[in-house]
């Protein structure tokens, strides 16, 4: 990617907890949430954020929305106007027109949405905190933002109580929509909804990217989703990526034994071909008390001594995919083959 289409640049991203113990509350260690996390998001692309429940995932996301502040790092975004604005040192006053260009589409539909407003008000609130005063400049917007997410107009003064789960998550993206962000993070957009509807919601949002140009940041942990979606795959472990790459390479030729173990848990739609589930034994590390060596050692089926000494440091060992892996080379791991034609 070149700067110039570059929109999200993420270098060494960390997010630490306190622990405190004792009647003074003394400090006694740091949980590392998100531990020297780098990434970049080009214009109309999207990124997929994948791994474990606990990896990091959601904590990087709100990192980089502001939602959380991080302990260290840079979070470099380019605005509509060309400018570059480190959003992690940012002062809080100046976030919030920033905030018109980055929104969020949560997880929960049913959570997310507040059951006493209406989806006018709903929609409409982020039009009026921002300036749009005039009730019926805000409704024709709201009416333009609900045809975009295939909703009618007449949908407009009901309650989230009358819709389905994938007709509100649908309300949620229009709401994303409503200042015309550059740049969107789903947390996790469909994995409360049916399969069915998973599939009419991930359409829609590829749909609406191709139409606006919006870059994604898709946090989910569904890789069959993860490989419809994404031009890109950055996979999470204890907190760090251990490896990012094209998702066709990624899926193809995974070079870390965690991504490997993670393909294996992706269904094959073939009754002909049945793939070997790679179980992963032990515990994830622990973010507070983190192995030596490599993090991921302890359940790692290919380690070596070396791997419980030599703390790896991400290498490019194919033209855009990245692995934090000192085997990388050495390894010939098996991922999902294409399907014959």
């Amino acid at each position: 990617m070149s700067a110039a289409t570059r929109i999200l640049d993420v270098r060494a991203l960390r997010k630490y907890y306190p622990i405190h113990r004792g009647l003074l509350g003394r400090l006694a260690g740091e949980i590392r949430a998100v531990d020297d996390v780098s990434f970049s998001i080009d214009r109309g692309e999207t990124l997929s954020l994948v791994g474990e429940s606990g990896c990091g995932k959601t904590t990087t996301s709100r990192c980089i929305l502001r939602a959380i502040v991080p302990s260290g790092g840079e979070i470099r975004f380019r605005t509509t106007s060309g400018a570059e604005i480190d959003v992690a040192s940012l002062p809080r006053r100046q976030l919030r027109p920033l905030r018109r260009q980055m929104q969020m589409i949560f997880q929960d539909p049913f959570s997310s949405l507040n059951p006493r407003m209406t989806i006018a008000e709903i929609i409409g609130e982020p039009l009026l905190v921002n300036g749009m005063t005039d009730a019926r400049e805000r409704n024709a917007r709201v009416a333009e933002l609900l045809d975009l997410v295939h909703l009618p107009a007449a949908y407009l003064n009901r309650f989230p109580h009358a819709f389905s789960g994938g007709q509100r998550q649908r309300i949620g993206i229009a709401r994303a929509l409503a200042l015309s962000p550059s740049l969107i993070v789903a947390d996790e957009p469909v994995s409360a909804l049916d399969v069915s509807v998973q599939a009419q919601i991930v359409n829609l949002m590829l749909e609406l990217q191709d139409r606006l140009g919006i870059a994604y940041l898709f946090v989910a942990h569904d890789l069959s989703v993860v490989k419809h979606v994404s031009h890109r795959v950055a996979v999470m472990y204890a907190g760090r990526i251990v490896e990012v790459a094209p998702t066709e390479a990624l899926f193809v030729t995974p070079r870390h034994p965690y991504t490997e173990a993670l393909l294996s848990a992706v269904p094959v739609p073939d009754p002909r071909r049945r793939a070997k589930r790679i179980v992963l034994e032990g515990d994830v590390a622990d973010p507070s008390n983190p192995p030596p060596g490599c993090a991921f050692h302890p359940r790692c089926r290919y380690a070596e001594e070396r791997c419980r000494q030599d703390v790896p440091t991400l290498q490019e060992v194919a033209p855009g995919q990245w692995v934090r892996c000192i085997r990388a080379a050495d390894l010939a791991l098996t991922g999902i083959a294409a399907p014959a034609c």
